[in-house]
């Protein structure tokens, strides 16, 4: 909507991507060969359903619908007359609970609740596809802007929402803005959406193990990431990859190893952001296994060599990179 003095969002933010190409015009497709283009929350193409900033909302909550804005509720309202049921153009789900409810808390997501009725999947099919033309306006604008750029790719990242996701109803996902439930797949019509822009999906808890997460709340991030690589593998769209929380240890190296790399040539992730560059990345124990994280990611002789082998090997990279990862820990703690 032109609400910034006759001028949309999407038009504002287009304006920007163009001075972001223009001044870096000399690093584009050498330094810079891609670019995340934001698309909410943390980046994330999703509604900012789960607010953690100000104790909103807390883990793992399902968090509550976004959508009741003057404008949303006029779409829905079109939406639902337009389905000859205007009764469910009023508001989102009445009993769709708070922030940091569970699932079972409410009557919409419940195990045989609302979102599994007619008027779920109407509310839900509405939610979601106003999602998907979001972010269909912001990759348009892009495109248009940086497809002149050779070697340079677009990417977007999609949320890992895990938590919840054994249930049928996978609150927390709906929530967010994922048409994801027990029997209807929410990460396909994403994936087609980017495989029309060319743009490479970035997905986020790779490090993840089920048996690590809170089991009360039905965590599941490895089935996750595995329905997310079939959406983008059908769709035949480019995975990238990162980890949802700062890991420096072995087993979440071996996790992003086993997920992102050590796959068929087809089912490898083409890229991996590895969060997070601070001082603790820089303490001499883990920037030794990240070293060895590394060789392991890149050289596929290195996945195959036995761990001591590697780790020898990357003995040698921190101790010649000694003087510079001090400099960069003292430079990063003050």
């Amino acid at each position: 909507m032109p609400v910034l003095k006759g001028r949309t969002p999407i038009q504002c933010y287009a304006d920007f991507m163009r001075a972001f190409r223009d001044h870096f015009a000399t690093f584009m497709g050498n330094t810079i060969v891609e670019i995340q283009v934001g698309m909410g929350p943390a980046g994330e193409l999703r509604y900012p359903s789960y607010p953690e900033s100000d104790g909103t909302w807390s883990f793992p909550g399902i968090g509550e619908f976004q959508c009741y804005d003057r404008f949303m509720l006029s779409s829905l309202k079109a939406a639902a007359e337009a389905v000859g049921k205007p009764e469910w153009g009023n508001a989102g789900p009445g009993d769709s609970g708070s922030y940091k409810d569970w699932p079972e808390d409410t009557g919409f997501f419940r195990r045989e609740g609302g979102w599994s009725t007619e008027y779920g999947e109407f509310f839900m099919s509405w939610y979601s596809q106003m999602l998907l033309e979001h972010g269909e306006r912001i990759l348009s604008a892009a495109t248009g802007v940086f497809t002149g750029s050779p070697g340079v790719k677009i990417s977007v990242k999609v949320a890992g929402i895990h938590w919840h996701y054994g249930t049928r109803s996978h609150a927390a996902e709906l929530t967010a803005g994922y048409y994801n439930t027990r029997s209807h797949d929410g990460y396909a019509p994403i994936a087609r959406m980017l495989a029309r822009h060319g743009a490479v999906l970035n997905f986020t808890c790779v490090e993840m193990r089920d048996h690590e997460q809170p089991q009360d709340a039905q965590c599941r991030p490895e089935a996750l990431v595995q329905q997310v690589a079939a959406a983008a593998r059908e769709a035949g769209v480019g995975l990238a990859g990162e980890n949802a929380l700062p890991r420096y240890d072995d087993t979440a190296h071996d996790q992003v190893v086993a997920t992102a790399a050590d796959r068929a040539a087809e089912d490898r992730m083409v890229a991996f952001t590895y969060l997070r560059m601070g001082p603790d990345l820089f303490q001499p124990d883990n920037w030794r296994r990240f070293a060895a994280f590394v060789k392991r990611m890149t050289e596929p002789g290195a996945r195959e060599a036995c761990r001591e082998q590697v780790e020898r090997e990357a003995e040698g990279v921190a101790h010649a990179t000694q003087p510079l990862v001090h400099e960069a820990a003292v430079a990063l703690t003050n």
